[in-house]
């Protein structure tokens, strides 16, 4: 069956999608770095680096010429998220348009179905009203649609983290099918240590964009990560100040800058005599070795630090904890300066929709639409066997 991937970003969903045997035939995103992304490990795919707003349905016509099945796709959420503090003034939030233009684009093509994801966030808006409202506009979206969301664990689908995301899917009514979602295919959660143990254990300023596998692959997960590919990619870590590797020497698992003596405390930007009076809990967090990792946010590089080692995580170490294949290659800058444009190589990983959870999502989808049986051996894999 056909997608097309919408607020694609480097392209998360779009890859549990076509491990589900799905074929995306455009995507569309406005940041040149996840467009660079995209192209890379997807060459055959149309993108339109444009405002879905500036993207008209002829547009999107024109460069489709077979049946679109599935509209898939994840609307901007900063107009939504929690950490807004005006989040319920949505009617005059112009970031919420974007998903409007994501009903028009499903009203206008009439796929056969659609899947929407969100932050949690979104379910407690003005006490539900909101959700609501967006799942109202889908059902009367041309000739109406049934829909039904859920809040899914990625670590309940083979992803190393305890990310919580608002998945929301319609299905055509004329279809007479409703929609449904993944049974959880994890009973025990992959670790940090499980997902990321066998990458070169490099200190602060080492590493290089390519390099060999120093180990073999521990575990399935690994054995799965690493499959097709012979090196490992975007594996550079950050060049901390001693100052900075001094504070993560003292910070145990599960404690963060919060936790430090006065001595390693965060100074004022500007002011280095004077200690900083803000101080957020996920600043400089060691993650445990034993445990899924919490969300992988799009500013993990300086969030959180590695199990063992002193220093903050690599981008291919996030994108392993985010299910990113290692021969999934992250293109554009590895981090960035706020006034450069585009998305660096760990925030298109924090935004992404992590693959796994994206496969779980379109195998239910591949079911519900074609009665494929659950234990149908054409599958690429199964993801109830990446469990040690």
């Amino acid at each position: 069956m056909n997608v097309i991937d919408l607020f694609s970003g480097c392209g998360g969903l779009a890859l549990g999608f076509k491990w589900a045997g799905f074929n995306t035939l455009l995507a569309s995103d406005v940041d040149e770095n996840c467009e660079k992304t995209y192209k890379f490990n997807f060459p055959r795919v149309p993108f339109i680096r444009e405002d879905l707003r500036d993207i008209s349905t002829n547009q999107i016509k024109s460069q489709v010429t077979e049946s679109v099945d599935v509209v898939i796709g994840g609307p901007p959420c900063q107009g939504f998220s929690l950490a807004n503090k005006n989040r319920n003034k949505v009617k005059h939030d112009p970031r919420n348009e974007l998903f409007y233009e994501f009903v028009r684009v499903v009203t206008d093509l009439q796929p056969k179905a659609f899947v929407m994801e969100n932050v949690r966030g979104l379910l407690s808006m003005q006490k539900g009203k909101v959700i609501q409202l967006m799942k109202e506009e889908f059902e009367n979206a041309g000739f109406g649609y049934d829909v039904d969301y859920k809040v899914l664990l990625a670590s309940d689908y083979g992803v190393p983290q305890n990310r919580q995301r608002v998945i929301m899917i319609g299905i055509r009514k004329d279809l007479n099918i409703k929609p449904e979602f993944p049974i959880q295919t994890h009973d025990r959660p992959i670790t940090v240590w499980e997902a990321i143990s066998d990458l070169p254990q490099i200190k602060a300023s080492e590493g290089e964009e390519k390099m060999a596998y120093k180990s073999h692959a521990e575990n399935k997960y690994q054995a799965f990560m690493r499959q097709s590919s012979s090196a490992v990619f975007n594996h550079v870590a950050m060049r901390h100040t001693k100052r900075l590797i001094d504070r993560f020497q003292v910070i145990k698992a599960g404690q963060s800058l919060a936790h430090v003596p006065q001595e390693h405390a965060a100074v004022k930007r500007g002011k280095p005599k004077e200690k900083s009076k803000i101080v957020f809990s996920q600043n400089n967090q060691r993650l445990h070795a034993d445990r899924p990792a919490p969300t992988i946010a799009a500013s993990f590089q300086s969030n959180f630090i590695h199990p063992y080692l002193h220093r903050n995580f690599t981008a291919r170490e996030g994108a392993r904890l985010q299910s990113f294949p290692d021969d999934f290659i992250f293109q554009g800058m590895r981090t960035k300066m706020s006034w450069e444009k585009g998305l660096s190589q760990y925030q298109q990983i924090g935004n992404a929709v992590p693959p796994l959870l994206g496969y779980a999502i379109a195998n239910k989808i591949n079911e519900i639409l074609k009665g494929v049986n659950k234990n149908d051996e054409t599958k690429l894999f199964d993801v109830t066997k990446l469990v040690n």
